[in-house]
């Protein structure tokens, strides 16, 4: 069976959507509509700086997700037998789902990404290579229970969310138990108790609008077992404060005899986090087993997304092509590296003030080339740096 996956905040960057928006122009007419800008604009020229900001991204990202799900099925004529979108993305899985129209999803998003725009002094962090047991038992053990856990994303990847100062002081006591600590550029403690005002105010926004019964399973965020339509509604209200959990949901998935999934939208987050959840499936050595009242068929060897892209490309030439982006963000960072040394003053889009460098140039979250800087949050896209002198160190 095959699951189609929807990323969300994290996913975007300028030129997504490519030939999308001439192929659905009469969608492209309404999202423009509903939004008031040009959303084809914004998601290929970025001309403003704006697609890295919350109430700009949010909507750019399911606009994208939508067209690039309408694209497929004009290509294969297949529905997925599930769906399921990180965060955001569940909005697009929903849609695909026949719940909600195109336009009320984008209306809610544009609503969604309003609110958590406007958070402050939150911040965010991913912890890598430490487990969810030992997350918590750190969290407990430093007097950090005022951070909440924003996703699990998979069995080596927990984003914590809290208060900046409370992120900050977490840092230390995360790598001194072994833990790769990576500050997160958010404008606030998403998925966490600090969004709680967001979340009542988009609870009233919600309930102007109505949705239908899903016509495929969506996998909800906060069960991570599929929706049931009165229960829609309340899932989407209470995800604003409650963690993502994607990997139960993605083992959900496998347990019911889901073995292909296909991520749609841009980039390769959710299949490369697809990848480490069923590698660590597989070890966990899981077989015939009865969930719920369905069956699920004995886990074989995991297959890895085999569907071909809108060109038509197929799975070899899609794995080349990640070599080539790898190869090319490599390049990238090496070449910022060799020429930069760290506390170089910088320009950074929407800031007006010079800031200054405060680490070398990364790799975040294996898909992204970013720095960080000092005296803000965290990292930043490199793409919207830009440096102005060097310091000698």
């Amino acid at each position: 069976m095959t699951s189609y996956l929807f990323p969300g905040q994290g996913s975007q960057t300028k030129g997504m959507g490519g030939t999308l928006f001439d192929e659905f122009p009469k969608l492209t007419e309404k999202a423009d509509k509903v939004l008031g800008y040009s959303i084809k604009a914004l998601c290929l020229y970025d001309e403003n700086r704006q697609l890295n900001q919350t109430q700009y991204t949010q909507p750019a990202v399911y606009v994208v997700n939508a067209l690039s799900y309408l694209r497929k099925i004009k290509e294969t004529r297949k529905t997925p037998d599930f769906v399921a979108g990180h965060s955001l993305g569940e909005y697009n899985a929903l849609q695909a789902a026949g719940a909600i129209s195109f336009e009320d999803g984008l209306k809610l998003v544009k609503k969604r990404g309003e609110l958590m725009g406007l958070a402050a002094k939150g911040g965010m962090a991913a912890v890598l290579n430490m487990s969810e047991d030992d997350v918590k038992h750190c969290l407990a053990d430093n007097a950090l229970s005022i951070i909440d856990i924003a996703n699990y994303n998979a069995p080596t990847q927990i984003v914590i969310s809290g208060l900046q100062e409370d992120i900050n002081r977490a840092q230390a006591c995360f790598e001194k138990a072994g833990a790769e600590f990576i500050p997160l550029n958010t404008s606030g403690a998403f998925h966490s108790r600090y969004m709680a005002p967001a979340k009542a105010e988009f609870e009233v926004y919600l309930e102007e609008f109505k949705f239908a019964e899903p016509k495929i399973p969506v996998i909800s965020n906060i069960h991570a077992e599929p929706y049931w339509q009165d229960q829609i509604k309340q899932n989407l209200v209470n995800q604003i404060t409650h963690s993502v959990r994607w990997q139960q949901s993605m083992q959900y998935l496998l347990e019911h005899g889901a073995l292909k999934f296909e991520e749609l939208g841009t980039g390769d987050i959710l299949t490369k986090l697809m990848t480490t959840i069923q590698a660590h499936y597989v070890t966990l050595g899981h077989g015939e087993k009865n969930v719920g009242k369905v069956k699920a068929e004995p886990i074989r060897k995991m297959e890895t997304p085999i569907a071909e892209t809108a060109k038509g490309r197929t799975f070899d030439q899609r794995e080349k092509q990640r070599e080539r982006t790898t190869k090319a963000l490599h390049k990238r960072i090496d070449e910022w590296n060799d020429t930069h040394s760290i506390g170089t003053k910088v320009t950074v889009a929407g800031y007006e003030e010079e800031l200054t460098t405060r680490k070398k140039a990364m790799v975040l979250l294996g898909h992204r080339a970013a720095i960080y800087i000092q005296g803000y949050k965290g990292y930043f896209a490199l793409e919207d740096v830009t440096a102005v002198s060097e310091v000698t160190t």
